[in-house]
């Protein structure tokens, strides 16, 4: 059995693999460290690319597009490693970036997962969207991130530099036991893509697990690589899967109330989509609402088994404040406000 597999998922990365493909092979050349890449039925030129300038990277190859979530599970499959490191294509790694997280995983057999810390490929200064230095979540469901809230990243100074238990890692640069994510059931392919990592730490941590953020490995990720932020699929899939997340871990004592409250929340952002003229989005919105009660009744089985094998509801890294009121009415933009 390997120790680390780095494990990236491509589909038509032809045009950024040249860019971030180098920085992973220069800097994960420790013993007994592999690279994989799991491709996703590419129909461009990436694979070949790969195969003509880095031949020691194994590729395995999946016979259709199977998305975020059933790509890495399919191809983690064929992967034997003690830990799992799943890798956007999009990231610049850094020399040593792997280090400080196997140490802390050997040493912490309790800890599931971890993940570095996230600063951006376009503003290096600055913490990058997507998980910055570990992700937590409000009463609602929001996610936010220790360097970032709503769209607002902090720059870094150093001031979230303490490895700090958190609620999520993200799925840009997930360290993973490979016994937890499959005791844990893996990426829920449902979800196709986005939400999927929150709602595998949410399992992870409702069933007593740990998960911590390790700023002493930094990589930096350019984001937005499949989709941009303002590309109304991404808005459906972050809309229907937020919801689908929340139906599927949330106990019984808080989903009615909690999923009320995101309807009407939700509602609000169509109506903000529809008063700014940006009707794609506004589409997006109700979609996903609307497919998020057509889904609901085959999720049923997955929220009865995660209620049996959860052991805690509460969490320390989930904030009672709500992300959104506090944001807009109060103007509290940073990690620092809600924890």
């Amino acid at each position: 059995m390997l120790k680390v597999a780095v494990v990236l998922l491509n589909y038509n990365g032809e045009k950024i693999l040249p860019t971030f493909l180098p920085s992973v092979v220069e800097h994960s050349s420790a013993t007994d460290t592999r690279i994989f890449v799991i491709d996703n039925a590419s129909t461009d030129d990436s694979v070949d690319f790969i195969k003509k300038n880095y031949p020691t990277i194994e590729i395995i190859t999946l016979d259709k597009n199977y998305g975020f979530a059933d790509g890495y599970n399919l191809g983690l499959k064929d992967i034997d490693a003690e830990y799992f490191v799943l890798l956007n294509t999009d990231v610049e790694v850094t020399e040593n970036w792997l280090q400080p997280m196997i140490d802390y995983l050997d040493q912490h057999t309790n800890t599931d997962a971890c993940q570095p810390k996230i600063l951006s490929y376009c503003k290096k200064t600055h913490f990058e969207h997507a998980g910055a230095c570990g992700g937590f979540i409000d009463k609602w469901g929001y996610p936010l991130c220790r360097g970032r809230v709503m769209n607002i990243t902090e720059e870094d100074n150093g001031q979230h530099d303490n490895i700090c238990n958190i609620f999520w890692a993200t799925g840009a640069c997930l360290f993973i036991r490979k016994k937890s994510f499959i005791d844990n059931g893996g990426l829920d392919a449902d979800f196709f893509a986005h939400m999927e990592e929150i709602d595998l730490c949410w399992r992870i941590k409702s069933r007593g697990g740990n998960i911590v953020c390790i700023p002493q490995s930094k990589v930096y990720h350019l984001g937005g690589g499949t989709l941009n932020v303002e590309n109304p699929h991404k808005t459906y899939l972050n809309f229907r899967n937020n919801l689908l997340m929340l139906y599927k871990n949330l106990p019984d004592n808080r989903l009615k109330s909690v999923l009320r409250m995101r309807f009407l929340l939700d509602n609000v952002a169509m109506l903000k989509y529809l008063l700014t003229l940006d009707f794609g989005n506004a589409k997006a919105v109700w979609k996903a609402q609307r497919d998020f009660h057509k889904m609901k009744a085959n999720f049923t089985e997955k929220r009865k088994e995660n209620l049996q094998k959860s052991v805690t509801s509460t969490f320390a890294e989930m904030t009672e404040k709500s992300l959104i009121f506090n944001f807009f009415a109060k103007g509290k933009k940073t990690y620092n406000d809600y924890f």
